[in-house]
């Protein structure tokens, strides 16, 4: 795993340890900026932008947000072994100064508002693949406003994954890598 783009490109990032902890790809990553910078569809801009990476893992997707010049990232990770992995990622690249850690489970600390002092413009939701509650965590960040109005919520699933947001969210785009798929969406909330 490395940082692919931006001012700290080629940084190798340290792995998980265990095999729960599923990172993303670095042609998924790569393949999802790609997108986000270049997509008439999605018409995102990263630099400044405030970034939540939930299910974070060791960081690779919002550290690569702020090596393309976003200006903060919230991890939010229930592991404390893996947190552990991304602060020693954090500390490797020297951007404490712009990262927030939570630790705990997603879902309670969505519902606890007083731990986000800002709108995202960029949510990132990678949770297990085995998650069966995607469309209630989407629920959650849009009643939460937790997305920017112009904001795009990107989450990854496994590619045979079918998930219902109706009512939710405008899904702009979704590709499949491998046995990934990731949906890129705005609010309709």
């Amino acid at each position: 795993m490395r940082i692919i783009s931006g001012k700290m490109k080629g940084f190798n990032l340290y792995p998980p340890k265990n095999k729960d902890t599923r990172p993303l790809k670095d042609l998924a990553r790569e393949s999802i900026f790609n997108l986000l910078l270049h997509s008439k569809k999605i018409n995102f801009d990263i630099k400044n932008s405030n970034v939540l990476d939930l299910y974070a893992g060791t960081g690779s997707f919002g550290l690569e947000c702020l090596s393309r010049d976003s200006k903060s990232v919230c991890f939010v990770e229930k592991k404390e072994e893996v947190i552990q992995i991304l602060k020693k990622n954090i500390d490797k690249l020297n951007v404490n100064q712009f990262i927030k850690i939570l630790s705990g489970d997603v879902l309670e600390l969505i519902k606890k508002e007083s731990n986000y002092n800002l709108k995202f413009d960029l949510i990132f939701c990678d949770p297990p693949f085995k998650t069966n509650n995607i469309e209630e965590i989407c629920k959650l960040i849009l009643n939460s406003k937790l997305l920017n109005k112009k904001g795009i919520i990107i989450i990854h699933r496994h590619k045979n994954t079918n998930d219902d947001f109706n009512n939710l969210l405008d899904v702009v785009d979704e590709k499949i890598y491998g046995i990934s798929k990731i949906v890129f969406a705005k609010s309709l909330l």
